[in-house]
């Protein structure tokens, strides 16, 4: 797979689909996955639990009626707690990779509050049991060709520089390199593709208003206050240099998946185009960007 035309894949989360509870309206399967065909994205990542039927053969069977396969799955985990063990629920995740075709598992640091508005400190020996978590984690997907990567979140327990640097520093994991959250959380996603190519392994591309970032790194706006004000663009419409990023990776071998991510929170079902406007935009943007290379 190493034509990166063919690496454009989508997401649910682009429809407002989410696993926050109260996040917002749900868009069912058939549109959004008709609608991602519709674009020509032969891809998917799988969506929060209940998105799509609850077994491997059905998701398969689901998204195969759309021409898309699964390339992975946001995985939220708990992975700081002493007390908890992540395995068996990313085992669980696991289980229903083979028969969709995934080999990626997307994993979030979550902090065991609910959403993402707020996240406690963590201690040193909460940084340890998450580094030790990371990696074991890592090598369980491994053993079942799967490449397991870390995305900094906002809200999650890791999100700003500080965190990211410590994660790279303290375990062998690879990196899910979200251009949005890194930057609202204060990382330059350009810097990150030119500081450590070799740990990026997945791409979430999202673009964002920089004016309202600002405002959730000052406390004035909540992330789903801001997410829901318009924080993220259609790619080339916000303040990330996407083709500096897509460019470096590209220069530097990488051959993972561009996943097209524009976090939404809708009130209803959509009249119109809806979603799918602004998720074409991205599309036609990043494969203009990839044609130039």
């Amino acid at each position: 797979m190493s034509n990166a035309l063919d690496r454009v894949a989508g997401a649910p989360i682009s429809w407002g689909v989410c696993e926050v509870p109260g996040w917002g309206y749900q868009m069912n399967p058939d549109r959004v996955l008709r609608e991602m065909a519709e674009i020509g994205l032969n891809a998917t990542e799988l969506g929060s639990d209940g998105f799509l039927p609850p077994t491997p053969e059905g998701k398969a069977e689901t998204l195969a009626a759309y021409g898309l396969h699964g390339l992975g799955n946001f995985t939220p985990v708990l992975l700081h707690d002493r007390a908890g063990d992540p395995v068996p629920e990313v085992e669980r995740v696991l289980a229903g990779f083979e028969a969709v075709g995934a080999d990626v598992l997307v994993l979030s640091a979550i902090t065991g509050l609910l959403g993402y508005d707020a996240r406690p400190d963590l201690d040193p020996a909460g940084w340890d049991t998450l580094l030790g978590n990371l990696d074991r984690l890592s090598d369980l997907a491994a053993e079942r060709g799967v490449r397991a990567v870390l995305h900094p979140h906002v809200g999650t327990m890791v999100e700003t520089g500080s965190d990211v640097q410590r994660v790279l520093e303290g375990s062998s994991i690879s990196l899910c390199l979200d251009t949005g959250h890194l930057l609202i959380g204060g990382t330059d996603p350009a810097a990150l593709t030119r500081q450590a190519p070799g740990r990026i392994a997945h791409t979430h591309l999202k673009d964002v208003n920089d004016a309202l970032a600002k405002r959730v790194q000052a406390g004035e706006l909540t992330y789903t206050e801001a997410v829901r004000a318009g924080m993220y663009q259609p790619l080339g419409q916000g303040d990330v240099d996407i083709a500096g990023v897509v460019g470096h990776l590209e220069a530097n071998g990488y051959n993972g998946w561009y996943v097209l991510e524009q976090d939404a929170i809708l009130d209803e079902e959509p009249s119109g185009e809806g979603p799918v406007a602004d998720v074409r935009a991205s599309a036609e943007y990043v494969r203009s960007v990839i044609r130039s290379l």
